[in-house]
């Protein structure tokens, strides 16, 4: 069983910001493979599926980013998912916009989100991918960006990396990590 968690802020008033690429991959998974992500438990919003015949849970924790771990680990806990069978999507200013990284283990780096799950679970390693948002120009109002209006035309190309996180979740689950991250894991096309 896979446990896999877009990290983001309850969508009403965050759903059209940066900060929110990995909620954004969870509903694509969602419509994509008709699992409803509408029951409420462990902090969060979560529904159970099947993913190319591996059961999951897809989770979008509702404490806000910067308590994303407490809702984690209380799913990790009451389903007694390995830490390898852990897949957590969240957005990174430095991935480029539209395009991807994945990452089997490392620090949570500036993003608070995944530093609560880092601490909450207690551990780095597991898998993570990172959907580029770009840097803002002026990068002394980091805040105002990630959780800010995005411009519609930015929006498609944001789109092209959660539709690619999408994808390499996918590849995870068919072929492991390593195939993914070597199909997933290239500079973007320009």
């Amino acid at each position: 069983m896979y446990l896999i968690v877009g990290l983001g802020n309850p969508e009403t008033d965050y759903s059209k910001t940066r900060h929110n690429m990995g909620f954004n991959v969870i509903n694509k998974l969602s419509k994509e493979y008709s699992i409803e992500v509408n029951k409420s438990k462990f902090k969060g919003l979560f529904g159970t599926g099947i993913i190319e015949g591996e059961k999951i849970v897809l989770l979008k924790p509702q404490t806000f980013m910067n308590l994303s771990g407490e809702s984690v680990i209380e799913a990790i806990n009451f389903y007694k998912i390995s830490k390898e069978n852990l897949i957590v999507i969240y957005d990174d200013f430095d991935t480029d916009s539209g395009s991807i990284r994945i990452r089997k283990s490392g620090s949570a780096g500036s993003h608070n989100g995944m530093k609560s799950v880092i601490n909450s679970i207690n551990e780095e390693k597991f898998c993570r991918i990172r959907v580029g948002i770009g840097k803002p120009k002026d990068k002394t109002d980091m805040i105002s960006y990630v959780i800010g209006h995005v411009p519609d035309e930015e929006m498609k190309v944001l789109e092209n990396g959660t539709d690619m996180a999408k994808s390499a979740i996918v590849e995870i689950i068919k072929n492991g990590i390593d195939v993914a991250m070597n199909k997933f894991n290239k500079k973007k096309d320009v």
